[in-house]
């Protein structure tokens, strides 16, 4: 039991390990190309995933770490990463309730109503007044 236990880490580790690099950008590689690590993972399952855990780790600390007086921080900014390829999101509102033009109508059509409204009760008023 506990050696399918262990396989079983093994193999979820490289599979975490196997995408993670995938989804990699190049500056977060320490400099190898993709297919070197995703052979490391192979070939090396345990020792290649712990390898780019590691190795992603200290990339995104030297990315995302603070830069400012006392920080050590005279690194420029680096550019902004290029979005990942995947299923894009729609640019503009997803429903017609998070339209803000939509909304924006709606409540000018209601205003228009309530105006007529109040125009054909003075109408009936005034009709009624004068009878």
């Amino acid at each position: 039991m506990a050696r399918i236990l262990l396989i079983l880490v093994v193999v979820g580790l490289m599979a975490y390990a196997l995408t993670d690099v995938w989804g990699a950008d190049e500056d977060e590689r320490a400099g190898l190309p993709r297919w070197l690590w995703v052979l490391l993972i192979v070939l090396l399952p345990l020792l290649g995933a712990i390898s780019w855990i590691v190795v992603r780790v200290a990339a995104r600390r030297n990315n995302a770490g603070p830069s400012g007086p006392g920080r050590g921080g005279s690194r420029p900014t680096p550019p902004p990463r290029s979005p990942r390829p995947g299923p894009r999101r729609p640019s503009g509102p997803v429903a017609p309730d998070d339209d803000p033009e939509f909304l924006w109508r709606l409540e000018q059509e209601k205003r228009k109503r309530e105006r007529e409204a109040r125009s054909h009760q003075d109408a009936t008023d005034d009709d009624a007044e004068n009878n």
